[in-house]
């Protein structure tokens, strides 16, 4: 048996050896007196108690509360009972007997004329909520029980305990969000690692389509210039050459000149060809 649990057995049993209540009267709140009905209950109670027979313990408390419903004793004997039926269930169930259990307890830590219960009170929540491992809450409530009982060497123990959890407790939850902060890292490098893959693929798909585009184009060249060597070769002009209209005026213009000069020429010859035959006149 650990010495957590050691510790809450030893608070169960050595409060349900205490019968007497406390007659502390608030100004509004009744005052808490005692009945022997009432602890005639308890004293039932607490032997089914300490036989570990819970479920007729809570009979009996309950029975006590009937007589004396502001009886400090008979509700925390109650939670008592309602503990060690519950065991480590989730006090957070309304159905298990813890749930009614830690509100017992937390009314008689808050309110308790009788500084002993009030005590305990504050050490069991602690011990539950250490058992829930909420040690934020555990630390709190053995203070609490420090507060009412300075000697409490026991809650001190605990708190000392609940603080190193809790110390874990951080270390753990930094560790993990170190780890998840790595692991975004480290999906953020593969994102990255594959982006540029797609990216370098993409460059050379388009080099391969550019590369595809420029054997196309030498492709096409060399064709055109085998075409152009298979034709037949025009003679060649010379650059600023002539059109073909222009060419023609100048040839009618030379052809006319031509003319005019053969003209010319037989006019001459027909000139001297007259000259040579010309008659002189019957000589007297």
């Amino acid at each position: 048996m650990s010495t957590l649990k050691r510790n809450i057995l030893s608070i169960a049993v050595a409060a349900v050896a205490i019968l007497a209540v406390s007659p502390c009267a608030y100004a509004d709140k009744p005052a808490d007196t005692s009945t022997r009905k009432e602890r005639n209950h308890i004293r039932a109670g607490n032997k089914h108690y300490e036989e570990k027979h819970y479920a007729d313990a809570e009979v009996e408390y309950r029975k006590a509360l009937e007589e004396n419903a502001m009886s400090e004793k008979a509700m925390y004997n109650l939670a008592l009972s309602l503990l060690r039926q519950a065991g480590n269930a989730d006090p957070n169930n309304e159905n298990n007997p813890m749930a009614e259990a830690q509100s017992l307890l937390t009314d008689l830590a808050k309110t308790a004329c009788d500084d002993a219960i009030s005590e305990k009170a504050f050490y069991n929540l602690g011990n539950m909520a250490f058992n829930q491992q909420q040690y934020d809450q555990a630390i709190g409530m053995y203070k609490g029980a420090l507060r009412k009982n300075p000697d409490n060497d026991k809650a001190r123990e605990n708190l000392r305990l609940a603080q190193l959890k809790k110390q874990e407790q951080e270390q753990q939850q930094q560790d993990q969000d170190q780890n998840k902060d790595q692991d975004k890292q480290d999906q953020n490098k593969d994102q990255n690692k594959d982006q540029n893959k797609d990216q370098n693929k993409d460059q050379n798909k388009d080099q391969n389509k550019d590369q595809d585009k420029d054997q196309d184009k030498n492709n096409q060249d060399q064709d055109k210039q085998k075409q152009d060597q298979q034709k037949p070769q025009q003679p060649q002009q010379q650059q600023g050459g002539i059109s073909d209209a222009n060419a023609a005026k100048i040839l009618k213009t030379m052809e006319n000149e031509e003319n005019a000069t053969r003209r010319k020429v037989q006019e001459m010859q027909k000139k001297e060809a007259q000259g040579g035959r010309r008659v002189t006149g019957p000589q007297w």
